[in-house]
């Protein structure tokens, strides 16, 4: 049979079953469980339309089940049994076998790093981008091209970008984009502004920015002001020491930059390089999420009341004074939601890292580490039990977005 045939009549079969679910139901509610007899009409009436609700929502609630329900409790069961021993009970064996292994506190350490700078970069690009699309012209244009990378599958992106970092023996013309302009450098003048002070300058950037959000998040309990509950504090103190730690390492690497030593005139296989490689990898990631977080960002800057603007330049404020103090305090809700969404994603990133190094050269992160365990190694306890971590760590997230959502609506 054609394919297209073959969809055709599954379509036609899904619509048509929905529509018979949907009439049948109500003719056995209203004709067989609850009949509007001539002495309790109003009350079988009232009863059916108390159970017809739920009639409807039970194949969605049994899909549920099936797909999301179960997966968990089979994945914790999984994760506490061993395969090998034909599903006997081991305890918390898969987990301290699983703590065991470097490959995990890898993947652990990486995934760390793409929380702090993709959701952070994703967003800050979205923002900035939705600014300045908003105030020239051909904004409409210049919109759609950051959002088309919404529409490239991981792994397509992936392919672009390993084109991008491909490297050639150095006497073939380099078909990367990265290698042909490396090669452009000789150790002059250009190649010190270029490839020690500019990183450095960044990296000096990125530690008073992080430094700053750290003193942000400490100012409230050093000031002894904080009426906050006890844990909302502690989780506080350990931010804000993660932002101490961030700040310390990217001094450190400031003076690796200068002092490093490079190899000029040589093509550079970018993707196996230890720690930079992490964010070549992240670069793919956040040109997909800029899209996203533009849109929903723009639509969050309309929503700010001219008024506010307004009034704010009649009393003398600069454009970088309207913007930091005027609408980014309006926007906060909305940037929090799309970094806690994006950081979501973060969190199961699996194909740009399977498609571009399988975790190789200190690249691994949880997802691809629970697949090399599952699929490769037929690992299916020490597999399932960093799939529990995975949910573990996306949970609180979601419960957060979940409870935010809630208080906007009331």
């Amino acid at each position: 049979m054609h394919p297209a045939l073959q969809g055709l009549i599954t379509i036609v079969l899904g619509v048509g079953g929905c529509l018979a679910y949907f009439f049948l139901a109500n003719q056995v509610l209203d004709k067989f469980i609850f009949p509007p007899r001539p002495d309790d009409r109003g009350r079988n009436i009232n009863r059916a339309n108390l159970v017809r609700p739920w009639l409807f929502l039970l194949p969605a609630i049994l899909a549920l089940g099936l797909y999301l329900a179960y997966p968990v409790i089979e994945t914790l069961r999984l994760s506490v049994t061993d395969r090998s021993l034909g599903g006997a009970f081991v305890g918390l064996a898969n987990y301290q076998q699983m703590m065991g292994e470097p490959k995990f506190w890898e993947a652990m350490r990486n995934n760390m790093l793409w929380l702090i700078v993709v959701p952070a970069a994703s967003t800050a690009f979205g923002l900035l981008a939705a600014q300045l699309t908003d105030r020239i012209a051909w904004g409409n244009i210049a919109k759609s091209l950051i959002f088309m990378p919404m529409a490239i599958s991981f792994v397509g992106a992936s392919v672009i970008f390993k084109l991008i970092y491909d490297a050639r023996p150095a006497d073939q013309a380099q078909i990367g984009v990265l290698n042909a302009i490396w090669m452009k450098f000789d150790g002059g003048i250009g190649s010190f502004l270029f490839l020690k002070i500019l990183p450095a300058i960044m990296l000096i950037g990125f530690a008073l920015v992080v430094g700053y959000a750290a003193w942000v998040v400490l100012r409230p309990i050093l000031s002894r002001g904080s009426r906050s509950a006890w844990w909302l504090r502690l989780l506080q103190i350990g931010l804000s020491g993660l932002g101490v730690y961030l700040a310390v390492l990217a001094l450190i690497n400031v003076f690796r930059v200068l002092g490093a030593e490079f190899e000029y005139g040589q093509p550079q296989t970018w993707l196996t390089l230890p720690f930079w490689n992490n964010f070549f990898l992240m670069v793919v990631l956040i040109w997909i999420q800029t899209g996203f977080a533009m849109v929903i960002l723009s639509a969050a800057l309309r929503g700010i009341p001219e008024e506010t603007i307004e009034a704010a330049i009649v009393d003398g404020a600069n454009p970088f004074q309207v913007f930091f103090s005027i609408k980014v305090p309006q926007l906060m809700s909305t940037i929090v939601v799309v970094w806690t969404t994006i950081t979501l994603t973060v969190l199961k990133v699996f194909d740009i890292v399977f498609a571009m190094t399988n975790g190789q050269w200190q690249t691994q992160v949880l997802a691809n580490y629970m697949f090399d365990k599952l699929f490769r190694a037929n690992d299916w306890g020490v597999g399932s039990a960093s799939a529990i971590v995975i949910m573990l760590l996306v949970t609180p997230i979601l419960v957060w977005n979940v409870v935010n959502a809630r208080k906007e609506m009331k």
